[in-house]
């Protein structure tokens, strides 16, 4: 790592030790002066009022509720994105065969990675299903989530997943069923007399008398599932030696 990079790291982590210290001992770090009205709003309107998503958390309020299609178009982009790619870097599955499998790293590194990945699965769902009560959701909890298996590649190789049947098409398939899943939530208060993605009251905004905002949880249940699994297709993709691709896309011999 270069000089400057490693100044401008330096002085990145302090700025968030800074801001962490502020917030935790003063209790108050300024970030703006006032609200705008707008802004108001959606502060008095997120849980009360009338047209409330009974959320906490404002920015899953108007993700998957005030701007919910925005939202939907959105993961739509980025499985499109995800699908082209691997599209474009396509290897049939008895093709892709290589001899030097590689043993991965040593065994503290590959224990590490062990204890790391059940934290971090952990903390992916948190964020993931507490998104509509605290800040967080489903694209935060699934780009989390997703760490897990690029540890494992580099830890172990790629084939410790592919052994274990999670390859990059079980992958997209799971991707696929989180995606489903939510056009099904989209359509289920057309369906019930509606209109498209109405959160309340077509759904409970409590269940066991734990507040789930409605439709909210789902929706950041489902994104979970999808982006987690989309970006571990594509880390699956990327992770295939570069000699493969030569002689199938190139065109190399051996």
């Amino acid at each position: 790592m270069k000089r400057g990079h490693i100044i401008a790291l330096g002085v990145f982590i302090a700025l968030i030790l800074l801001v962490s210290l502020g917030i935790t001992f003063v209790g108050k770090v300024p970030m703006t002066t006032d609200v705008r009205p707008l802004g108001l709003f959606y502060l008095k309107n997120s849980y009360f009022g009338n047209y409330a998503a009974r959320s906490p958390e404002v920015v899953t309020s108007i993700l998957w509720d005030y701007r919910g299609l925005d939202t939907l178009f959105e993961t739509g982009v980025f499985f499109l994105a995800i699908i082209s790619a691997l599209a474009l870097f396509r290897i049939e599955k008895k093709e892709e065969k290589v001899k030097e499998k590689g043993e991965g790293f040593t065994f503290i590194v590959k224990d590490t990675v062990r204890i790391i990945s059940v934290l971090i699965v952990a903390v992916s769902a948190a964020i993931a299903l507490h998104g509509h009560l605290t800040p967080g959701g489903g694209f935060q909890g699934g780009s989390a989530l997703a760490v897990v298996p690029l540890l494992i590649i580099v830890a172990f190789s790629k084939y410790a997943l592919e052994g274990r049947g999670l390859t990059k098409d079980t992958a997209m398939i799971v991707r696929s069923i989180g995606l489903i899943s939510i056009i099904i939530l989209v359509l289920i208060p057309l369906a019930a007399g509606g209109y498209l993605m109405q959160n309340l009251p077509v759904f409970p905004s409590h269940i066991l008398g734990q507040l789930t905002s409605g439709s909210l949880v789902f929706y950041n249940l489902f994104e979970y599932i999808a982006v987690g699994a989309g970006f571990t297709a594509v880390f699956l993709l990327l992770s295939i030696p570069e000699k493969v691709f030569h002689k199938i896309i190139g065109g190399e011999k051996e």
